[in-house]
């Protein structure tokens, strides 16, 4: 039983991280009247939501009790600072890692992406080189990073004792933080002339979605787990 579930929880694993690479890949590439969705406002979205899922989750583990909720929040996080801010470290550094997703799946083709090699590119459109370069170097910080991050933050779950939702939660604030810090440096003047969801589409949302539920299963960060293991 124990086995038949890994292998089930790693069949979902792959198909969710192909599919997460090839719909980014989709929709950064999709060309269609306006502007394109800004990558730095994705980001921001992702950990908002999973900041509300998060809570929703540890909502239900309290007995679907508000005051049980507060107290768990306040109690867990807000009554310990230093605890939370330990996860400002790891939560910067996937910050990032999502950002250099985008700019990589941009600048790369899928299976490029999937493993930094030669490869030709599947819609038979040549990329530039500095464009490959700058897709495969945004692929191979993502990577070196990530190990680091998985790291310190598997140190910091076997020296306490909070669930692996409130980590979340604290995870994502710190990730809305740097993220906005991100689109405020980046994408300021464009989200000042057509708004924060600009380019925002049906396709758009679901990349959103797939990064919220599973926001650190993408090949440059095995070391981690989605937030429903």
């Amino acid at each position: 039983m124990s086995a038949n579930l890994k292998y089930l929880s790693l069949g979902i694993l792959v198909f969710q991280t192909t599919s997460l690479v090839l719909t980014m890949r989709y929709s950064r590439t999709l060309k269609e009247e306006g502007p394109r969705y800004l990558s730095s406002t994705a980001v921001v979205v992702a950990e908002i939501l999973k900041i509300m899922a998060c809570i929703l989750l540890v909502y239900k583990e309290s007995q679907c009790s508000l005051r049980a909720l507060n107290r768990i929040l306040n109690d867990e996080i807000l009554n310990k600072p230093m605890e939370t801010i330990k996860l400002a470290i790891p939560s910067g550094i996937y910050t990032l890692q999502n950002n250099l997703l985008y700019v990589a799946l941009s600048n790369l083709d899928a299976a490029t992406y999937q493993w930094p090699s030669d490869s030709q590119e599947l819609d038979s459109k040549e990329l530039s080189a500095g464009s490959q370069f700058v897709g495969l170097m945004a692929v191979l910080t993502a990577c070196f990073s990530s190990g680091f991050a998985g790291v310190y933050f598997e140190k910091i779950l076997k020296e306490t004792k909070q669930s692996v939702w409130i980590r979340n939660i604290q995870l994502g604030f710190f990730g809305s933080i740097f993220g906005l810090m991100g689109v405020y440096i980046y994408d300021g003047e464009l989200v000042s002339k057509n708004g924060f969801f600009q380019g925002y589409n049906r396709l758009t949302w679901i990349v959103v979605a797939l990064q919220c539920l599973f926001p650190w299963s993408h090949p440059c960060n095995s070391s981690y787990f989605p937030i429903w293991l």
